[in-house]
């Protein structure tokens, strides 16, 4: 069995440090991580997302997918049950670490017909819904604020990390080789700062520059080869019709 930890993160000015944390305090062995791009969208279906369909690929029946909290992974409820679906099918846990949704049993099925049972579904649905509440509200909020801000005057957004005075000289260091986690440490900021100061500076596709983990097997990349026993996961696509009650 292995432990398959799956991290994801808004955008590029986020970190996963809170989800290192609960995760790290969960106390997880030899994890085997698969983490987004930071930007991955949250409304793309998880299904689709790069990272989560190769953590699918990559598990085996037995194994167990760990998340910090649910929302990290899925936003409506439609996409809980799914991804819920392609795990039984797959044979595949799913351990939550953190919030309303780490005190319950996702992978309950009625023993004869196979299928989710209605009251880990009603569970499942109620908060998913709560927690898209939520959201919608969250940015409501945000936008209510900004549009205020902006009547007064103010001009939202944050300011940028890298100060004015100093962005020609950031420019003028990475033009002449200079990394960006070294111009981050040089000036005491973010990796995502010193991006924005050198914008239109970078390539289209820009590697993410990262601190290989010490762990010997923190990605696919670095732990065995594994054969596949069940079916590879087919080209999903999201339903376009009313979801089927069949486990």
């Amino acid at each position: 069995m292995v432990n398959l930890v799956y991290k994801r993160v808004s955008t590029d000015q986020q970190s996963t440090a809170r989800q290192n944390l609960v995760l790290d305090e969960a106390g997880i062995e030899d994890p085997v991580v698969f983490e987004e791009d930071p930007g991955t969208s949250s409304r793309l279906h998880p299904l689709q997302r790069p990272k989560f369909r190769e953590l699918l690929t990559y598990a085996r029946p037995g194994d167990t997918v760990h998340i910090s909290e649910m929302f990290r992974l899925v936003r409506g409820t439609g996409h809980i049950l799914d991804v819920l679906d392609v795990l039984h099918r797959e044979q595949v846990a799913l351990r939550i670490h953190d919030g309303a949704f780490s005190a319950m049993d996702l992978t309950a099925r009625h023993p004869r017909t196979g299928e989710l049972l209605s009251t880990v579904k009603f569970m499942v649905q109620t908060l998913a819904a709560a927690g898209e509440l939520q959201h919608d509200l969250q940015r409501e909020l945000t936008y209510d604020g900004l549009r205020a801000a902006e009547a007064k005057g103010n001009k939202g957004g944050r300011r940028p990390a890298v100060p004015a005075a100093k962005t020609d000289t950031v420019r003028t260091s990475y033009l002449e080789g200079r990394s960006i986690a070294a111009l981050a440490r040089d000036h005491g900021v973010s990796r995502g700062a010193i991006r924005t100061a050198v914008a239109g500076l970078l390539p289209d596709h820009t590697a993410i520059e990262e601190v290989p983990p010490p762990q010997s097997c923190r990605s696919p990349s670095t732990c065995p080869a594994r054969s596949r026993t069940s079916s590879a996961l087919p080209n999903w696509t999201p339903p376009s019709g009313p979801r089927s009650t069949r486990g």
